[in-house]
């Protein structure tokens, strides 16, 4: 038995079978990635899905105008771009930065430049040039998520160049060939440029190397793309149709199992993973798109549909209302920000589609407008809408320039990190002038000073300043002030990013030069996981020196792994105590963070070194602790 597909949706390219659940798909991934970060690691890949099915659909829609009029009329097709693309678009800029301003001023940082960037369309550039990390969490742009919108109208001004060539060649195939050598040579040069040691998020935003999805669409399209009269009227047979479902179930099923294994800016990502993705849902939309397909109808189902038709507003809203929430709610309750990001993507979404983006998609922007201005007075909502439409363009578009001129330079946890490695460069001068003006014929070497003050092994006295040594990354960093203060002479070796594996490397380092002094202090772990053998090679590095391990605080996913590893350690082995910066810092104000809420302030600096002391007071307390002695240098 056959199924007659409706024969109005045919000739409609943006109504092909089954594309719209694809979106829903699509952009599913993308908010359980953002939102319910865990689950799909991969689900960035949703990005790679609407690629593939816009390159498909845009170009499917060039080539029945082409076959239907003899020509691509340039200036339509961008203008229809246009009205589809800038309304909403222009919506989530205004509302979302006015709203920043109110929230929270970190969002703000380089918001001019992200602004002019999402509105041209060349973000993922401007981006690149200012050196941002897709990747990182500590200072998320607010309109980070427009990379993707960039590669694709860049993608569509080139489009229809090409086309105006590729219809000149006769033969689907040879037409096909100069998009799929385009697609081909994108692939490769994602592998090539990851490969050689390119920064991750130049080789995900860079426009020659993630367009291969939208070049393989529309490779596709000229495929399978016929004259508008040689629209079957007859669907598939139930042998193709069985054929054409498990085609589509298999391309699915690709996807799914990369969306579970697949990690953010990893190696295997960018040598196979982005290129996989493209080619099965590659597959899919073939598959879902043929004329009367089951899977076609199946995908097309009314939840689905909805999600799909909306799924451009849904991809603009979802991610700077995930940081505008969790700047409000704080990131203690990641579900919680997410079920609310969640409903209100959705209700901005659906208001957006129904009041701006539809009526300027069908009349046009001052039609719209002088609609708005003159609704049916029998209607009384018709005449709300103009009003709040008009009350909201009153009050964002003022308070948008407002942002964008008092923008801060950088984020507070910048600000907190800075003020750290001010007062590390200090210490070092000073350190460096004294050094200088104790050298000479009857100076004491330092080692000597060291051994002279050393305490004896059976004293069990808290260790000074200058018996400690420090390892840290950037919140150790950010408190280098109020440790120096509580800790005078301490001696402080902290750095942006670091992680345990280099921390231990850095100790093995000043264990064979000798300058690493009786107690060593290590806050590592805001940057990614503590494996038990790293936490060996730092004891056998430390001799018979006594090792604070300061735990870790940041909305990260290894965090309680980290923290328990600590704890498991310190618990198992003598003379190693943990500083319960996490419980400290987690019962503090929230002023004691800076906006990341990872990096201390003054206050927060304050708690990080007490944390520090109650744990040295641990090792030194008889009975209840370790009660060990500092060791003789």
């Amino acid at each position: 038995m056959t199924q007659t597909p409706p024969t109005r949706a045919l000739p409609r390219a943006d109504r092909l079978g089954g594309l719209d659940g694809l979106r829903a798909i699509a952009v599913g991934l993308v908010l359980c990635y953002h939102l319910f970060p865990g689950p799909l690691p991969g689900g960035f890949l949703g990005v790679d899905i609407f690629f593939v099915i816009s390159g498909f659909l845009i170009t499917t829609l060039l080539l029945r105008e082409h076959a239907s009029t003899g020509r691509i009329r340039l200036g339509h097709f961008w203008r229809r771009r246009a009205r589809r693309l800038l309304p909403a678009l222009g919506l989530v800029l205004a509302v979302s930065t006015a709203v920043a301003v109110l929230v929270d001023r970190d969002l703000l940082v380089g918001i001019g430049r992200q602004i002019a960037g999402a509105a041209f369309f060349v973000g993922n550039w401007t981006s690149i040039a200012a050196g941002a990390d897709y990747f990182a969490r500590d200072a998320p742009e607010l309109f980070r998520n427009t990379w993707s919108l960039a590669i694709e109208e860049q993608y569509y001004i080139v489009l229809p160049l090409l086309l105006l060539v590729i219809v000149r060649i006769r033969g689907r195939v040879l037409r096909a060939l100069p998009l799929v050598a385009l697609g081909t040579a994108s692939a490769f040069l994602m592998i090539a440029l990851s490969a050689g040691g390119a920064e991750p998020t130049r080789v995900y935003f860079g426009s020659d190397t993630h367009s291969f999805g939208l070049a393989f669409g529309a490779a596709l399209a000229l495929l399978t793309t016929g004259r508008s009269s040689e629209l079957p009227h007859r669907g598939p047979g139930r042998f193709a149709q069985l054929a054409l479902t498990g085609i589509a179930l298999a391309g699915l099923g690709v996807l799914g199992w990369l969306a579970v294994t697949l990690q953010e800016g990893g190696e295997q990502s960018f040598a196979w993973g982005f290129q996989l993705a493209s080619l099965a849902a590659l597959l899919t939309v073939w598959a879902v798109t043929r004329p009367g397909a089951w899977i076609g109808a199946a995908l097309d189902a009314r939840p689905l549909r909805w999600i799909g038709e909306r799924s451009y507003g849904i991809y603009l809203w979802h991610w700077p209302l995930l940081l505008l929430v969790a700047a409000r709610l704080g990131t203690g309750s990641p579900w919680i920000v997410g079920v609310v990001t969640l409903a209100l993507t959705l209700i901005t979404a659906a208001l957006s589609f129904r009041y701006i983006e539809e009526p300027v998609r069908r009349f046009g922007l001052r039609r719209s407008l002088m609609l708005l201005a003159r609704p049916d007075r029998a209607v009384r909502g018709r005449r709300i809408v103009p009003a709040v439409v008009a009350a909201v363009l009153v009050l964002t578009v003022p308070a948008t320039v407002f942002a964008v001129a008092t923008a801060p330079a950088q984020t507070s946890a910048a600000d907190a990190v800075e003020r750290g490695a001010a007062a590390r460069d200090a210490s070092q001068s000073e350190a460096s002038e004294a050094a200088g003006a104790d050298d000479g014929p009857n100076a004491s070497s330092g080692a000597a000073a060291a051994g002279e003050s050393s305490p004896k092994p059976d004293e069990s006295i808290a260790p000074a300043g200058a018996d400690m040594s420090a390892i840290g990354d950037s919140v150790m960093l950010a408190s280098l002030p109020e440790l120096e203060e509580r800790f005078p002479g301490i001696a402080i070796d902290a750095s942006v990013s670091r992680s345990m594996g280099a921390g231990v490397a850095l100790a093995s380092e000043q264990a064979g030069t000798d300058v690493l002094r009786p107690v060593l202090l290590v806050g590592l772990g805001t940057n990614g996981p503590v494996r038990p053998e790293e936490l060996d090679s730092l004891r056998q590095s430390a001799g018979d020196r006594l090792i604070v391990l300061v735990n870790a605080h940041a909305d990260r996913e290894w965090i309680p792994g980290v923290n328990d590893a600590l704890t498991a350690y310190a618990d198992t082995h003598r003379g190693v105590v943990v500083a319960d910066w996490e419980g400290t810092i987690s019962a503090a104000p929230p002023s004691a963070l800076a906006g990341d809420g990872i990096h201390p302030n003054p206050s927060g600096g304050e708690l990080y070194a007490d944390c520090v002391e109650n744990a040295l007071e641990e090792l030194q307390r008889p009975g209840e602790g370790i009660g060990y002695a500092l060791p003789r240098r």
